[in-house]
């Protein structure tokens, strides 16, 4: 696969940026390429105390950024675990599954979490990129402890999820393929995923960006996660 990211970054780099959650995806996609820009740095300005505006979901993306890139925030962990109230985050599956990633990413296992996501998955949650989101959680939760309990469920839901597939090899949107082929990944799925990652490619607007009405900073961001994530995976 031939993939040349100049034009998508350039594109984000005309682009205003000032959502803490198109930040974090930036800056996410910018490490992995190895882009040198300031966007690190705007995204670390924008922190009020242990937190990002005292918001759940933006402080776990940011946490998991920051953390890949090498820089562990242990307090902004223990405000996210301040939040934990009978396993779950606001009884919320999104809140829920960026948390449990967060807390991964900075070397925290949380059975608890684990749990309540597990047990109360139920129709209302069945949506590709929802179950998507929940099996790179607990993935990246059991590989704390090395443990394998969740298996059989992530096993399970990763087959339901590639089942949903489009004909044309997505799961309707690039922002969901995007989140969906991510997670299969880490769960060891690479071989169904080639197709979705042509499809990718084939949406790729003519300015170098992903999504509707000439480009989406978190969908261009997400695409070259994954983008990259794949190709990385290739030579590995």
């Amino acid at each position: 696969m031939i993939f040349k990211s100049e034009a998508s970054f350039n594109w984000l780099y005309s682009q205003k940026i000032t959502k803490v959650k198109d930040l974090a995806r930036v800056v996410q996609a910018s490490y992995l390429w190895k882009e040198e820009n300031g966007y690190m740095e705007k995204l670390l300005n924008l922190r009020k105390g242990d937190s990002w505006d005292d918001d759940l979901r933006d402080t776990s993306r940011v946490t998991s950024v920051l953390a890949q890139a090498g820089t562990v925030l242990n307090e902004t962990g223990e405000w996210i675990l301040s939040k934990q109230k009978n396993g779950s985050w606001n009884e919320d599956v999104y809140d829920s599954t960026y948390a449990l990633a967060a807390l991964a990413d900075i070397g925290s296992f949380n059975p608890g979490g684990c749990k309540w996501l597990v047990e109360n998955y139920g129709e209302k949650w069945e949506h590709p990129g929802t179950t998507a989101l929940i099996i790179k959680a607990l993935i990246k939760q059991q590989k704390i402890e090395k443990v394998d309990i969740y298996n059989e469920f992530v096993e399970e839901k990763a087959r339901w999820i590639i089942s949903k597939k489009q004909k044309n090899g997505s799961w309707k949107t690039p922002a969901t393929t995007n989140i969906v082929i991510q997670s299969l990944m880490i769960a060891g799925y690479k071989s169904e995923v080639k197709e979705p990652v042509r499809w990718l490619l084939e949406n790729l607007n003519d300015n170098g960006s992903w999504g509707k009405e000439n480009g989406d900073i978190n969908t261009t961001s997400l695409s070259l996660i994954t983008l990259h994530e794949y190709m990385s995976s290739m030579i590995t």
